[in-house]
């Protein structure tokens, strides 16, 4: 057999999938920046469905309140459909980080994406025998399987989209990781808002049983523009010089446990505090504009201020984009989360001067302010820490794992946040106290943790944490020219 010529010149583009030798680092493969980058998007950009899907239900449920009254709001349904989601998501997180390690990270997408498009789209046309409790029931068994498919994109989308940043400009890569992931589940939160909003308005509150069920299937649309991108992608350069065939439990165990459960624990923090506010954000302005429980204030109003709170995630995130890039991941995370503590901590001190009509500008203002904070904090940097601080050969299991801790944090604070604002006995002004005291304690909490046990992260992070994996599992015995795709393996001996 002929010996493959694997030279090249600086900036000629190979046609030659397997020109990635393991002695030339990513970056330096030959390919233009559109080859580079479109990987990214079309990897990581499903997240705009998660948020979508996630935040579009909370408006949903406001709008099912406001047609089933106490029948619905009383009853133990509203709570079920929200976080039952959560659970299908991190069956869905672990199930396809373990695929996507295995199997494939381009399957894997493919396998989830079709699981969201078909269940977003049942959801849409839940009906259950035409009773309000068979109803209940349809939407959430197709709520827990839409989530199955929104969490394969955390450990499938996610890690390949961090994996093909490795071939980006270095100082540039944490920005594009957080453009194509984050920015997409922030920007897909604003619109779980502001479609219901302006399809409210169109239907108007007459047919409010067609809004929240036009709302609610326009989530499967985004997902299919989705799949059709993905069918062309390829396996990340990284994914295939470090895929592994055999996996050494203990030693990954060893290796990885306390870096997992300190990104976790982290994580299990942010999506606490992120997802219970949002999807208390319109329960709590209708408190405001409607102090006496008369439904006076007309429900696209309470959409369009819930738009303008989640519309504030959007510029922390960009801006955070370049903070992480600017003074690293870890010390972005932990000076967000300290400015974020501190805010909440001040909301609570004027709380009372907040909660009326005439002031609900000023708390939908400091409310994004808070929020834009948790962006340039954990938000955008605990997807990008937890893909960075894994060697690429489980990194779909590490970060799968440590995504579905953050999505029990959203379980745990769905049921959690009721009770607080419960605490506060009839006191609205108590009402809305307790949640921010509580949540400011966590975000200080989080930033001691970081402080603490992350370690610091670089541009270069992900080949160098490889590097350094390989060399323990080589220490320990293990075999480590066996790693790597089928395909990388005889291009290798070729």
């Amino acid at each position: 057999m002929m010996e493959k010529d694997n030279t090249y010149s600086p900036g000629e583009v190979q046609s030659d999938d397997y020109v990635d030798r393991n002695d030339v680092s990513v970056a330096e493969l030959p390919t233009s920046f559109w080859s580079r980058i479109w990987p990214v998007f079309a990897c990581g950009a499903g997240l705009f469905s998660d948020g979508y899907l996630q935040s579009v239900i909370g408006s949903a449920t406001t709008i099912l309140e406001t047609i089933y009254g106490d029948a619905f709001s009383n009853s133990n349904a509203r709570r079920n459909i929200v976080s039952l989601t959560f659970v299908g998501t991190v069956v869905g997180q672990i199930g396809f980080g373990f695929l996507s390690d295995y199997w494939s990270r381009k399957n894997s997408l493919l396998v989830s994406t079709t699981i969201m498009i078909i269940f977003a789209a049942l959801s849409a046309g839940a009906y259950g025998g035409g009773t309000l409790d068979g109803m209940v029931a349809a939407l959430t068994a197709y709520r827990v399987l839409v989530g199955i498919g929104i969490g394969g994109e955390y450990p499938a989308g996610s890690v390949a989209a961090s994996e093909a940043t490795a071939e980006l400009k270095a100082g540039t890569r944490n920005r594009w990781f957080i453009f194509a992931t984050n920015f997409q589940l922030d920007i897909g939160f604003v619109a779980g808002t502001l479609v219901p909003m302006i399809v409210v308005l169109a239907t108007t509150q007459k047919h409010l049983r067609a809004a929240w069920r036009i709302s609610l299937g326009i989530g499967a649309v985004l997902p299919i523009c989705m799949l059709i991108m993905r069918t062309k992608l390829k396996e990340p350069v990284e994914y295939r010089r470090n895929k592994m065939n055999k996996y050494p439990y203990l030693l990954i165990i060893r290796y990885y446990w306390f870096r997992l459960l300190t990104v976790s624990v982290i994580w299990f923090i942010y999506d606490m505090l992120t997802y219970s506010f949002s999807l208390y954000s319109s329960a709590w302005l209708d408190l405001i504009l409607n102090p006496s429980g008369n439904a006076t204030t007309p429900l696209w109003i309470i959409l369009g201020w819930s738009t303008l709170i989640n519309a504030f995630y959007c510029p922390g995130s960009f801006i955070g984009a370049f903070i992480s890039d600017w003074i690293g991941p870890k010390y972005s995370l932990i000076v967000g989360v300290t400015l974020q503590g501190t805010i909440g901590f001040i909301m609570t001190g004027i709380y009372k001067y907040l909660d009326t009509n005439a002031h609900v500008a000023g708390f939908v203002v400091i409310y994004g302010i808070f929020l834009a904070l948790g962006e340039i904090g954990p938000g955008n940097n605990i997807g990008l820490i937890a893909s960075k601080t894994s060697s690429t050969s489980v990194r779909g299991q590490y970060y799968g794992i440590a995504a579905a801790f953050g999505k029990l944090g959203g379980f745990a604070g769905n049921y959690i946040f009721p009770y607080l604002i419960a605490d506060g006995g009839s006191s609205t002004i108590r009402q809305g106290q307790i949640p921010f005291y509580f949540s400011s304690g966590m975000c200080f909490l989080s930033a001691i943790i970081a402080i603490t046990c992350l370690p610091k992260i670089d541009q270069n992070f992900i080949e160098e944490e490889d590097n350094k994996f390989k060399a323990y599992l080589e220490s320990k015995g293990y075999d480590t020219s066996t790693m790597g795709t089928t395909e990388h393996l005889q291009a290798l001996v070729e």
